[in-house]
């Protein structure tokens, strides 16, 4: 894996120039910068006393000279290597202490760190450079140390969170804790995959994610800082701290010991390499069917997850008896932009998002002809919404459809796609079969079939209602003779005390029914259970 790495000594926790200059002790030596304003906030990772001319040669990048110039003194070519050789080495500033030397800033000195961007600083009062020295350097180490003491945190907690399985979003969160900032995780093309911290923090960076990621991506400062993600020499994503508040060296240690962690919880996952866009897919779909988030928050992370949102036309479908990878790859096969996930076993709902000068109504019928080719399945949808304030309420109403028709749809005469003026009564009792007085109805009508061991009785009657009482029909579904369905529906109609050849005793028996199979369904699904499995698909 790699990772940002700015400079080579990017990783260590460090003062800027400017924060030295304001420390007290400093500013008892009155200092004054006299060139380089412009680069005081260079990192300054050690303080170094020096008064030999050739003092570049044992520096490794980053420190503070010190020096009170006495070796340099009447030589003005030697004043303007010396500055030269600070640049060479990336020294971070030079402190030139006035005195018997040099009573005033030397002019060569000046203008040869002008010219080469390096802060220099006189203190015009006379300064104990061990002081400053002493403060400097126990100040680095207390923060190398808190630096160190962090990444070990952040180690400990996102490697003990893998090995307990933890899905992807705890060990966003963690990072989001340790770093006080909104966590993003993207993939090559900045489309986001994940996000972690404080909502209304990260709601902000997602609406103006394509600044975002452009700055992000040039490396600029501000708080931005990111680590790759990848392995094996392969690169797939990215981990962005947005915004982060604390000294840049601690939050590029943080990024890159939350990138490790990322890594591995991928390898040792072993899913494929579009599982965390399943996750994201999922999320969203999630937050969108059970509204508990207003759709308005909802907008900006499908934008950044790659949905194509501005002048759309979205199709909210569920399909019964279709993985979302199976659905992912009629999308892609047709051409077309959306959202997939599962919702629960045997459940997936579809976002299609369609350009407007495109037929929704005709796109969702391929999209269903294309389905069925290979097996029976269900699609219910609703109808189309060009809004997006819309698309919850739409895809609450595809799922209603599905699950009206999902108990008895082998008995049932559906058409390719499903809608709601198909389902009829079906619809109607889906919405109230939570209601008690309902719920003891199905229980009075069905009284003498629900106590049964063996359900096929109540099997029969489903099928026989369900087609319109149909008896040739109901035979052939149950591979039984006439005869033989004959007995088993006198046996129904003795055990209910009611003649199914009497219309409205027959219609309050379908009615019971219905709503007995709509109470056993609700009740075998588990409430807000959903099953990650597949993503944005030709986004």
């Amino acid at each position: 894996m790699t990772t940002t790495s700015p400079t080579r000594y990017a990783w260590e926790p460090a003062l800027s120039v400017r924060q030295v200059l304001t420390l007290e002790r400093v500013l008892a030596g009155e200092p004054e910068v006299v060139a380089g304003a412009g680069q005081l906030d260079r990192p300054v990772r050690w303080v170094h006393v020096a008064e030999a001319a050739d003092v570049g040669v044992m520096l490794s990048g980053g420190e503070m000279v010190l020096t009170t110039g006495v070796l340099l003194a009447g030589d003005e070519a030697g004043q303007a290597e010396y500055i030269r050789s600070l640049h060479r080495a990336e020294a971070a500033a030079v402190v030139l202490g006035l005195g018997r030397a040099f009573p005033a800033p030397p002019e060569v000195m000046r203008r040869a760190a002008e010219r080469c961007g390096l802060p220099m600083v006189v203190l015009h009062r006379p300064f104990p450079f061990a002081e400053l020295t002493e403060e400097v350097q126990s100040r680095l180490v207390r923060r190398k140390f808190a630096a160190v003491s962090l990444s070990e945190a952040v180690r400990t907690e996102l490697t003990a969170l893998i090995t307990a399985g933890a899905p992807l979003q705890r060990l966003l969160d963690g990072v989001a804790r340790h770093s006080g900032c909104p966590v993003v995780v993207t993939n090559l093309a900045h489309r986001v995959l994940a996000t972690a911290g404080e909502r209304s923090a990260v709601d902000d960076v997602l609406r103006d994610w394509e600044r975002i990621a452009r700055q992000a991506g040039t490396g600029a400062g501000g708080g931005w800082i990111s680590a790759e993600l990848g392995g094996r020499g392969e690169r797939w994503g990215r981990l962005l701290l947005c915004g982060y508040r604390g000294e840049a060296a601690t939050g590029r240690l943080l990024a890159d010991r939350a990138a490790e962690a990322l890594v591995l919880h991928r390898m040792l996952g072993g899913g494929s390499a579009h599982s965390w866009e399943e996750e994201s897919a999922q999320s969203l779909l999630t937050d969108l069917v059970s509204g508990v988030v207003p759709s308005c928050r909802l907008l900006p992370r499908a934008r950044a997850a790659g949905l194509p949102v501005n002048r759309r036309t979205f199709v909210p479908l569920v399909v019964l008896d279709r993985t979302a990878a199976e659905l992912d790859r009629v999308l892609r096969l047709l051409g077309l932009s959306g959202l997939v996930a599962e919702l629960a076993d045997g459940v997936a709902a579809v976002l299609l998002s369609l350009a407007r000068d495109q037929d929704a109504d005709i796109l969702t019928a391929h999209f269903a002809a294309r389905l069925r080719a290979r097996a029976p399945a269900v699609v219910a949808a609703a109808g189309p919404r060009t809004a997006w304030d819309e698309v919850p309420a739409g895809l609450r109403e595809a799922r209603h459809v599905a699950d009206a028709v999902a108990g008895s749809r082998a008995a049932l005469d559906l058409p390719p796609v499903v809608r709601l003026k198909d389902v009829h009564l079906r619809g109607l009792i889906r919405l109230l079969r939570d209601d008690p007085q309902v719920q003891s109805f199905a229980e009075r009508e069905l009284d003498g079939l629900l106590g049964e061991s063996e359900p096929e009785l109540l099997n029969v009657l489903r099928t026989y209602l369900a087609t319109g009482r149909n008896k040739s029909r109901t035979a052939q579904l149950h591979h039984v003779s006439r005869p033989a369905l004959y007995r088993r529906l006198e046996a129904i109609q003795a055990r209910l005390g009611v003649d199914l050849d009497d219309f409205e005793q027959a219609a309050s028996v379908h009615i019971a029914l219905l709503a007995h199979d709509a109470q056993q369904r609700g009740n075998m699904r588990p409430p807000g259970k959903t099953a990650v499995k597949h993503g944005i698909a030709n986004a």
